[in-house]
């Protein structure tokens, strides 16, 4: 055995899934090199041997063969040991130079396509991304019948490699961003990523951001109109959603499935968005404002319905709404960990029977009970699961200036919210921006 084939044994010695197969390819001695739980051997084997029947009534040689059945290589240990790591069928010729990689049956191990999980539809297509890179860009490819859709890919990962995959539609992404986001992927292409943070880290994004310069979707339904209007599409592989850039403001309120329906619908739906992101902000903010810095504000019969509804609670308004806050917050992170069959149970326990007896107990006010929900439920009609966990922090922050300056700690979170808003920048693009344009395209 030469040098080569026992560095590789010796590569993956701990490795019993790795598959040594020798056999005869025109009476030339051949091991056949992979990993049996990523290669289906049998249906490959198959495969194989049509070809080899071919080259034997052609008459060729092995070398012609092995040009025709893939990629002929020199023999390079980090080579050889990433087509095995992802999923190639390794062809080596005992005592040569060279070995060749072919592209074998794989295993299935990837889900269909199905519906999606974490983005309801009303109207529109119901098709989602999986976990397989190839599958996805094929459904965007299957939305755009056009030669313009260009796909760049990337191997990033000192030893692991992750394919990444731009897709942008050429003639309508401006080529300055596509550049951009280009030279920072190839320029970070050693980094290892396993994760959005590391992603974010790769494209050169503050990890410390609260507000996701990045925008998710697992529909191609809204992932191809966006195609459109000049952003880029990343595809990570074994990540089942797709990562638009660049991410702007109104992507909170606005989903192109809204166009589905009449104009005045689209309006109306679009605007109790925006509601929502004012009612979770304000609201409880509002509460601990007029009930213990400036009750004057109120006129004096909700002053006294106020004050009555607060008889006998022990604690201060800031006390009393924070300890309830976490209590929602507690209750909505189990609600996602547990498991399906349980969760309602949890959101019930929760919602009805915690609440009455907090209640009871005289620990919050009835009114305080109706605030917490309506804030809840306002803040779950914002578009992204990123985009509501960003808005609930800052719910926060707003609540805990109204309750050292009243309401104008309201008007001044107000605008330290604004200006965050509008210090971000994505590739050099504000995060404000509602009609970005580029040559006659529109973002928004």
């Amino acid at each position: 055995m030469d040098q080569f084939l026992t560095e590789l044994k010796d590569k993956f010695r701990n490795s019993d899934d790795l598959f040594f197969q020798e056999e005869e390819i025109l009476d030339v001695s051949v091991l056949l090199i992979g990993f049996k739980t990523l290669i289906d051997f049998p249906k490959t084997k198959t495969t194989l041997q049509k070809y080899i029947d071919t080259a034997i009534l052609s008459k060729k040689t092995i070398s012609e063969l092995l040009n025709e059945l893939g990629q002929v290589k020199e023999k390079d240990m980090e080579e050889a040991v990433s087509s095995i790591m992802t999923g190639k069928l390794l062809i080596v010729v005992k005592n040569h130079r060279k070995f060749v990689v072919i592209e074998p049956v794989a295993k299935m191990l990837n889900r269909s396509i199905e519906q999606p999980s974490n983005e309801n539809v009303l109207r529109g297509p119901l098709s989602s991304f999986n976990e397989d890179i190839e599958t996805n860009i094929g459904l965007i490819r299957k939305q755009i019948n056009s030669s313009n859709i260009q796909a760049e890919s990337f191997s990033i990962g000192p030893e692991q490699k992750t394919k990444l995959s731009m897709l942008y539609f050429d003639g309508q992404a401006d080529k300055k961003l596509v550049e951009k986001i280009k030279s920072m992927i190839e320029k970070n292409q050693d980094q290892e990523i396993n994760n959005l943070q590391n992603l974010t880290k790769v494209l050169g994004f503050s990890g410390w951001s609260v507000i996701s310069k990045i925008h998710t979707t697992e529909l191609p339904s809204e992932a191809v109109p966006y195609l459109r209007k000049g952003r880029v599409a990343l595809f990570l592989d074994r990540f089942p959603f797709v990562i638009i850039l660049p991410c702007f403001f109104w992507d909170m309120f606005a989903l192109e499935n809204d166009r589905n329906f009449p104009i005045p619908l689209m309006a109306s739906i679009r605007m109790i968005r925006v509601i929502g992101i004012l009612v979770t902000l304000l609201i409880p903010a509002l509460y601990v404002a007029l009930v213990a810095v400036n009750p004057e504000v109120l006129r004096i019969e909700l002053a006294l319905t106020i004050a009555q509804s607060r008889e006998a609670i022990p604690y201060p308004a800031l006390v009393e709404i924070l300890m309830m806050l976490i209590i929602l917050e507690l209750i909505m992170e189990a609600s996602v960990r547990l498991p399906s069959t349980i969760g309602p149970t949890i959101t019930m326990v929760g919602g009805i029977i915690l609440g009455q007896a907090v209640v009871e107990a005289k620990l919050v006010s009835t009114l305080l009970i109706i605030i917490l929900a309506a804030t809840t439920i306002a803040n779950s009609t914002l578009v992204g699961i990123q985009n509501s966990l960003a808005i609930r922090l800052f719910k926060y922050l707003m609540v805990i200036l109204a309750s050292i300056y009243g309401v104008l700690g309201i008007l001044g979170g107000i605008v330290l919210f604004s200006a965050y808003l509008a210090s971000i920048e994505t590739f050099g693009i504000s995060y404000l921006h509602l009609n970005y344009e580029k040559e006659g395209t529109k973002y928004g």
